[in-house]
């Protein structure tokens, strides 16, 4: 009987000493950057206008349903499939950030946070999705609390999660000199915006922050992705 434990039986990565890293976490960052960017100027294109807003009246809201119908479904496709590599993207760099032998809360805050942020913008994306399929059959109030759901989802509660995940990672990268010390400061700004962009629940003015959250973090989660050191062998010395 063959010994499945046997060294002739083992991954070559297991044989010398290397662990699987998994999905290149920048790029599953860019490609969720990407289809983030989609989900908003494809669907403004396609309709001449842009997805409204919570402030928007409830009829001008059905309207946009039923009248850019393949827009709103366009928006909530996208959006759920932006939430899919983004949560690949947590569980790698939470690996990564073990790997590196890093135990201390950052990790399993950066890894709730990415799943929360994933959760929420595949969520978003659903409901925008639905509320579009029947819209024209549903009364204007209903559609206007549908899309409002769906813009706390993706708004707010992506934001806080998006803030969790970039502040879980860039205070390591800040202590641990795993990235330059200007894209760790940059993070920790980013995830602060994260943190108080629920605010904007109360004072709209703030609602600002949302996208810059949302594009610029993941174009920052994006940069550390191909530039987080796999293994502590690639870990800068402090003198250097």
């Amino acid at each position: 009987m063959t010994d499945l434990t046997a060294p002739a039986s083992r991954p070559e990565a297991a044989r010398s000493g290397r662990r699987p890293d998994g999905p290149n976490a920048g790029i599953l960052a860019l490609v969720a950057l990407i289809l983030s960017i989609a989900a908003v100027a494809l669907p403004a294109l396609a309709a001449g206008t842009t997805y409204p807003s919570p402030s928007t009246p409830s009829d001008d809201i059905a309207r946009y349903f039923t009248g850019h119908n393949f827009s709103a479904t366009l928006t909530g496709f996208l959006a759920f499939g932006a939430s899919v590599p983004l949560g690949i993207y947590a569980a790698t760099t939470y690996a990564r950030l073990l790997r590196l032998g890093i135990r201390v809360p950052g990790p399993n805050i950066s890894f709730y946070g990415g799943i929360a942020a994933s959760i929420t913008l595949g969520a978003s994306g659903l409901l925008i999705w639905a509320v579009s399929q029947t819209a024209s059959e549903a009364p204007g109030a209903v559609v206007h609390l549908v899309a409002d759901a769906a813009f706390a989802l993706g708004g707010f509660g992506f934001a806080t999660g998006a803030g969790l995940l970039i502040a879980g990672i860039a205070v390591p990268a800040l202590i641990l000199r795993l990235t330059p010390r200007w894209l760790a400061w940059t993070g920790l700004a980013l995830a602060a915006m994260g943190e108080i962009s629920f605010l904007g629940m109360f004072w709209p003015g703030l609602d600002y922050l949302l996208p810059i959250v949302r594009f610029i973090g993941l174009a920052w989660l994006a940069v550390v992705g191909f530039i987080l050191p796999r293994n502590r062998h690639e870990v800068p010395k402090r003198g250097d």
